[in-house]
């Protein structure tokens, strides 16, 4: 069997990583629908509508952070900056859920987790661009 890419054992640690903070969140959302006995939506418990949203928050942008590692990755970015980019990916999504479970107002956890993720979307897709052009 022919070794990865270092670019790509990055890129597949945290995939991983992120699937599990994705699992973690789905389990909370299940825990409280059980805990209420709420088949669908959230029988207004304030809780449930946080871990609901927290969880479909990861959704929504892990995915596209994901595809950015993977392509940069590919592409030949230095694994370095994969790292970084992963990790700024990955502590944004975590910050972010921490602060959206803890309230449903603003936040220093919901801040810095956005912060974090779109900072992380900004250097990838400026890494990929680099690549694109000087490599492509």
């Amino acid at each position: 069997m022919l070794p990865l890419l270092p670019g790509l054992v990055v890129a597949g640690f945290y995939a991983a990583v992120l699937a599990l903070l994705t699992l973690v969140l789905a389990m909370r959302v299940t825990w409280l629908r059980r805990r209420y006995r709420v088949s669908l939506g959230s029988g207004g418990h304030e809780d449930l509508v946080r871990a609901i949203r927290a969880h479909g928050n990861a959704t929504e942008y892990i995915p596209l952070g994901l595809l950015l590692l993977t392509i940069n990755a590919l592409a030949g970015s230095p694994p370095l900056a994969l790292e970084l980019a992963g990790a700024l990916l990955f502590l944004g999504r975590f910050a972010h859920a921490y602060g959206l479970s803890q309230s449903s107002t603003r936040s220093l956890g919901r801040f810095w987790g956005t912060a974090g993720t779109w900072a992380s979307y900004l250097v990838m897709a400026g890494m990929l661009l680099v690549a694109v052009y000087t490599r492509g």
